[in-house]
């Protein structure tokens, strides 16, 4: 008879592989549970402290911080985009052409979120996420003080061999503003035990796995400012607004496409996109979780050209603490653009705004509807050029506009903002992140604990799952 000993061990491997494997998946520290799925693979929930974004990142989280740190080190190293040491345009690309955004447009982006920042009156800055130093370079000469923190450690030892004066620079995450080594550059330049009066969080949510960091960094960004300072987040992707903007670019990529076609297409790419989106809601629910009174405003992007920076993304300012400048509700003069834009627009402006404090509000956002009277943000900004003014985005619905004079007439108290009424109030990537990191992760881990054995199909369910 044959000698089929050698084949033996290989047909034990398999014939125990179901059993043994899930043995060993349930065992690992990333995984809650682990159940048999009707096509013969594995179903695994993640265990909840892999995906916590507090106190400390889980694995799963730092996995997916990591991934966007390494993509960050290498588009600053490439440095393609870089005009000038205080312009360096690496990463800024169009979605819809994929060509570096245009350095026109994006000074002119520069130079609105600088005007935002400046507008607050800081004397002292903390931008979590400074990146290649654009607003870095063009804020400090303003202030006493400024501390920079970013994840790619290209990008801070090229700004602090550039010796700005009182600056400095630390490789840090977006959630580590307490941390000792962004604690002490803070003692270094804003003096001991003095806190920053503006803490600075610009386009850089996108990065962000979920809400639950989102809320995790702005619970320590609240934490770090002093009362009547600000929490700046800018340049945030709309939730709200993510079909309309994939829908677009389908629409693009295939002019001929049918509706049916198109909805499918735009839904598919909205299911995989792997960047944060929310609505100002998400971040009133995630303000008003800590203990300290906040007051927020919501901003229009408003540069001259109509891309995707200006249409589908927004500005934050939470004013924070007792001290914070606020103007009641019922002490704000509301007047509403259907009764006034009949005068004209800077006649409709000057009426309206005439009793300070004052809003004007229900003005469609030409960028987005065609509603009549519709204005774009930066036709209102130019009207409003030397009259301490601010365009603001509706916080339910960003198709529509107001006009806040002062800016603070505008923020209301975070407890007070509706929910998001046109869509839906996050898109998260971390979920499909996981769905798709955890088998990898799994198959090695079974691979290296019992070599032979064919892994399962894994698939990822949720916590609540039945």
């Amino acid at each position: 008879m044959p000698d089929d000993t050698a084949a033996r061990p290989a047909q034990r491997t398999t014939a125990r592989n179901d059993t043994s494997a899930a043995e060993l998946l349930a065992a690992h520290p990333w995984v809650a549970r682990v159940r048999a799925a009707q096509d013969g693979g594995l179903l695994v929930t993640p265990a909840a402290s892999a995906t916590a974004a507090a106190p400390v990142p889980g694995p799963l989280v730092r996995e997916h911080l990591d991934q966007w740190a390494e993509v960050y080190e290498f588009v600053y190293e490439t440095g393609e985009g870089r005009r000038s040491d205080d312009l360096d345009l690496s990463g800024w690309r169009a979605s819809d052409t994929g060509r570096p955004l245009p350095e026109e447009h994006m000074r002119d982006w520069v130079d609105r979120t600088v005007e935002l920042v400046l507008a607050q009156q800081p004397r002292r800055v903390m931008e979590l996420g400074c990146g290649t130093g654009l607003l870095a370079h063009r804020l400090h000469p303003a202030l006493d003080g400024y501390v920079g923190t970013d994840v790619a450690q290209v990008a801070v030892d090229r700004l602090a061999a550039a010796e700005l004066p009182h600056t400095a620079f630390v490789r840090a995450a977006a959630h580590e503003a307490g941390s000792p080594q962004v604690r002490q550059a803070a003692h270094r330049v804003f003096g001991d035990g003095v806190r920053p009066d503006c803490v600075l969080l610009n386009s850089v949510t996108q990065c962000f796995p979920d809400l639950a960091y989102l809320t995790a960094v702005l619970h320590g960004a609240i934490a770090a400012v002093e009362d009547g300072g600000t929490v700046i987040v800018g340049d945030n992707r709309h939730s709200a607004l993510l079909e309309e903007h994939f829908g677009a670019l389908e629409r693009l990529r295939d002019p001929e496409a049918g509706a049916a076609d198109l909805a499918s297409r735009t839904a598919a790419a909205v299911a995989a996109d792997e960047e944060l989106s929310f609505a100002p809601a998400a971040v009133a629910r995630a303000a008003a979780a800590q203990s300290r009174p906040v007051r927020m405003g919501v901003h229009a992007r408003t540069m001259a050209d109509a891309s995707e920076l200006t249409r589908y993304r927004y500005d934050l300012v939470l004013h924070v603490g007792p001290g914070a400048e606020e103007a009641t509700a019922s002490a704000v003069h509301r007047e509403t653009w259907q009764a006034h834009r009949d005068r004209g627009l800077h006649a409709a402006l000057r009426v309206a705004l005439a009793r300070r404090p004052a809003v004007l509000s229900g003005i469609p956002n030409a960028l987005l509807t065609d509603a009549p009277g519709g204005l774009t943000p930066h036709a209102l900004r130019k009207a409003l050029t030397g009259t301490d003014s601010a365009v603001l985005l509706d916080a339910a619905d960003p198709r529509m506009l107001a006009v806040a004079a002062p800016p603070g007439a505008g923020a209301v108290p975070v407890e007070e903002v509706a929910e998001p009424l046109s869509g839906p109030a996050a898109h998260e990537p971390l979920p499909a992140f996981v769905s798709r990191r955890l088998p990898e992760v799994l198959r090695d881990h079974l691979r290296r604990a019992a070599p032979g054995t064919v892994p399962p199909r894994i698939t990822v369910t949720p916590g609540d799952a039945a």
